[in-house]
């Protein structure tokens, strides 16, 4: 990592890198510089439109992807395990180019810090899933993924306040509302290494809806708006699934989201999931 290389750069090296381990390890020393003030500026390189990727897994559309049970047996839960690590990848590009997008804005400093840090986070999930998958005998790439979380990246691309309502705050919400459910699973048939895996980033991902849940209230603060009608309206424009409760009440609220944000939209009354 150059002494004076800028943010940006880096950061775009970074999404250009198709190698997912090699991007991993990449995003985790642009962590380690910006931390030890290493990066002479912010810089304006532009991210690609979309990040680079490997050339497995083949991409379906989500509904093509075949779903296998969680049973006593590996191909399961190999299946489980490759679904996560196919997010994880997507979830680093999505910190890092929250870290790069927008950085014409005149965001503070902690902005960088907190995407950055999630960066982190998200790589070193990758890593860990990718070591529990060659533990079983397989490797990301092995199966099919879907493209779904990019495509709602393209979507608000030009939008901070989107962005910020989608990715972290509908997308990495939902993962507070079924990691207990697979953790439980996975301890059930005798799995607890994966169930510890999963373990871990669930602790983390309630920190990353925080992340996003402070800075999408610190936007709407600058432009004098309301928090909870802002997301109810970006939501309906950008997302085109469902709000599917049960939710995860304790975990939501820990991230200092609350249900006045999510439970006027969800498909039923029931908002209440099974916490750990």
């Amino acid at each position: 990592m150059p002494h004076r290389s800028t943010l940006s750069s880096a950061i775009v090296a970074a999404l250009e890198t198709a190698n997912p381990h090699e991007k991993a390890h990449a995003t985790r020393d642009i962590v380690a510089a910006w931390r030890a003030n290493q990066f002479n500026e912010l810089g304006r390189t532009p991210p690609p439109d979309r990040p680079a990727r490997p050339v497995k897994p083949t991409l379906l559309p989500p509904r093509g992807v075949p779903r296998r049970r969680i049973t006593a047996g590996s191909a399961g839960r190999i299946a489980l395990l490759h679904a996560i690590a196919h997010i994880e990848l997507n979830a680093i590009d999505l910190a890092l180019d929250m870290a790069c997008r927008f950085i014409g804005q005149a965001l503070p400093k902690d902005f960088y810090s907190d995407w950055l840090g999630v960066a982190d986070d998200e790589s070193r999930h990758f890593l860990l899933l990718s070591d529990r998958l060659a533990q079983l005998g397989a490797a990301y790439g092995d199966l099919p993924a879907h493209d779904g979380l990019w495509q709602a990246a393209d979507a608000t691309k030009h939008d901070l306040l989107a962005r910020l309502a989608i990715a972290p705050l509908v997308l990495e919400a939902r993962g507070l509302d079924v990691t207990p459910a697979m953790i439980e699973k996975l301890t059930n048939v005798g799995d607890p290494d994966s169930a510890a895996a999963l373990d871990i980033i669930m602790t983390d991902e309630v920190g990353h809806v925080a992340v996003g849940k402070r800075w999408f209230d610190y936007v709407c603060g600058l432009d004098r708006l309301d928090p909870v009608g802002s997301w109810h309206r970006l939501v309906t424009q950008y997302f085109h699934g469902d709000l599917k409760p049960p939710f995860n009440i304790a975990a939501r609220r820990a991230a200092k989201f609350s249900s006045a944000f999510y439970g006027p939209l969800a498909e039923r009354d029931d908002l209440v999931a099974p916490t750990r």
